[in-house]
């Protein structure tokens, strides 16, 4: 029999990727925190139902990448293939809307899709997202979208771009949807395969086609805009007015749709050129309906997800793996010392310090290359000698100087030493 391996779309982060994905979340947090935005936690497995009401059958995403199984009480279960309809039904479940205003709330998670993998796309991946609820200002489009911006600017993207449309509401969607079949139809013996099923499933994603005779094709179609309500256009003029304002710039992009059926009104992605094909990093737009769709109240809602495999694409082009800055490397040698060491180790790091702890039980020598290559400030030695007078050998890492100390006052005097270890690494 042979190894056992990852399944095929699914992947390992290993610890040195991981820095990565922990630094992203960490400023993604200070962001949120800074504009009000809590965190809220939903399962990764809901009803079936879910996501086919508030996604929508005829979209690709229901219709053939959905991991979904019978449970044992033969209930249809669907590993999340995103992630704004389980918040919805945790706003309506958990009656959010009863807290009254506007709920700002953020996730980061793994969703499931039965797609074919490629760079930056795997069945299982993971997205981090934001949605305000319960507001129909257009101020909130332009609030998510800012932040989004400045999340990828907070962590080093730069070639960024932005394509802003309208979708309309349900009544100027369908009146898209009449005109844009009326043109297609007479040439769907020429649209490839998938645009073909689309045209009665889901016309506005043939939109979307990478095929290049399709791509010809809808250069001609009927434009969106050409079928917004007034309110509709006035509401996406009050957008663009505000994104003016925070000086975000973007490029009006007729074609844009999104993939779900949720949406409404506004609709955005942001792309990097530096990601060839697959250049969306981040994707959203407002969805009115989809509260009251699922059984909640009437209650507007505006937001977006980014890929999380696609940002560290980007950031490992960027920059080195963020590393914890180690303050301590502790070294030793004899069975008095060892248990000494860990002793110490557990007493600097509950007072805060960064500390590594050498457990490979090898020579001292060994043991000092790999504190020199450990990154920390200083290093902590103790061998029989030390043990047995209850002292220490300090050496600090940069200039090599070493002093002898008396463990328990090296201990009392943390903040003397903390000093010393800032001072040392600013140096």
């Amino acid at each position: 029999m042979g190894s056992i391996r990852a399944l095929r779309g699914t992947r390992d982060i290993l610890p040195d990727e991981a820095a990565y994905w922990q630094w992203v979340e960490g400023e993604a947090r200070q962001q949120f925190a800074r504009s009000a935005y809590r965190e809220i936690r939903t399962p990764i497995f809901e009803e079936t139902g879910l996501f086919a009401r508030g996604i929508g059958e005829a979209t690709d995403v229901v219709g053939k990448e959905m991991y979904s199984f019978t449970d044992r009480g033969d209930r249809s279960i669907t590993l999340r293939p995103e992630n704004t309809a389980g918040v919805v039904r945790a706003y309506i479940e958990n009656k959010l809307a009863g807290q009254g205003g506007v709920q700002r709330l953020w996730y980061t998670g793994p969703m499931f899709r039965y797609e074919r993998p490629q760079g930056g796309r795997q069945r299982q991946f993971h997205q981090l997202g934001a949605e305000v609820l319960g507001s129909k200002d257009p101020r909130a489009d332009a609030e998510v979208i800012a932040i989004a911006q400045d999340l990828l600017k907070s962590i080093g993207l730069t070639n960024l771009t932005m394509d802003l449309n309208s979708v309309g509401n349900k009544r100027d969607r369908a009146a898209y949807r009449e005109a844009l079949v009326s043109y297609l139809t007479p040439y769907k013996d020429e649209l490839d395969a998938d645009s073909q099923d689309r045209l009665t499933r889901n016309p506005l994603r043939i939109l979307d086609s990478k095929n290049e005779r399709t791509q010809e094709i809808v250069v001609d179609a009927p434009n969106l805009q050409d079928h917004l309500s007034p309110e509709s256009k006035t509401f996406f003029d009050q957008v663009q007015q505000a994104l003016t304002d925070l000086n975000i710039s973007y490029q009006l992009n007729p074609r844009l749709v999104r993939g779900l059926d949720y949406y409404t009104h506004t609709a955005f992605e942001i792309q990097s050129s530096d990601l060839g094909a697959q250049a969306t990093v981040c994707g959203g737009g407002r969805y009115d309906g989809l509260i009251e769709q699922l059984g909640g109240p009437a209650t507007p809602a505006v937001g977006w997800a980014m890929g999380m495999e696609r940002l560290m694409i980007l950031l490992k082009e960027l920059r080195d793996a963020p590393c914890a800055e180690m303050d301590f490397y502790v070294v030793s040698r004899g069975d008095a010392a060892q248990a000494q060491a860990l002793n110490i180790a557990q007493s600097l790091r509950r007072q805060g310090f960064g500390v590594e702890l050498d457990l490979s039980g090898s020579a001292f020598g060994k043991q000092f290359k790999r504190a020199d290559r450990s990154g920390a400030i200083a290093c902590i030695i103790l061998g029989d000698s030390e043990a047995e007078n209850k002292s220490l050998q300090l050496k600090w890492l940069q200039s090599g100087e070493q002093e002898e100390q008396a463990q328990a006052s090296f201990l009392q005097n943390t903040d003397t030493l903390r000093q010393q270890i800032n001072q040392a690494r600013s140096a």
